[in-house]
């Protein structure tokens, strides 16, 4: 039997090696044998332009965002201070002049 770790992304154990990557054949997914033992337990998030985003970040919103109970959108082009990362679907907790606390998807931000 294979001493192979499980894919990160499905969990299967049908994983194999091709070249210097492992590669599962359940969902495609292509990683590095290292990559999991250098950042274990590190969560890394990064914005729209994929750049890794730290706690305390600056960060411009880049488009309008509609909010639930309020009157009018966030604007694109929005600078949000001293974010900070949480887990979750919406990963930057952070406070917007105008708005108050907000949670916000780094998929919206990038950083200023």
């Amino acid at each position: 039997m294979s001493n192979l770790p499980n894919c990160p992304e499905c969990n299967s154990e049908y994983t194999y090696e091709n070249g210097p990557l492992l590669v599962c054949p359940e969902c495609a997914h292509e990683w590095s044998p290292t990559e999991g033992a250098e950042d274990e337990g590190k969560r890394v998030w990064k914005d729209a332009n994929g750049n890794v985003l730290q706690d305390g970040d600056t960060v411009t919103v880049i488009k309008d965002l509609k909010v639930k109970g309020a009157s009018s959108p966030i604007k694109g082009g929005t600078k949000v201070k001293n974010i900070r990362l949480i887990e979750g679907d919406h990963n930057i907790d952070c406070k917007i002049d105008g708005f108050g606390a907000m949670e916000l998807k780094s998929e919206f931000v990038r950083k200023a």
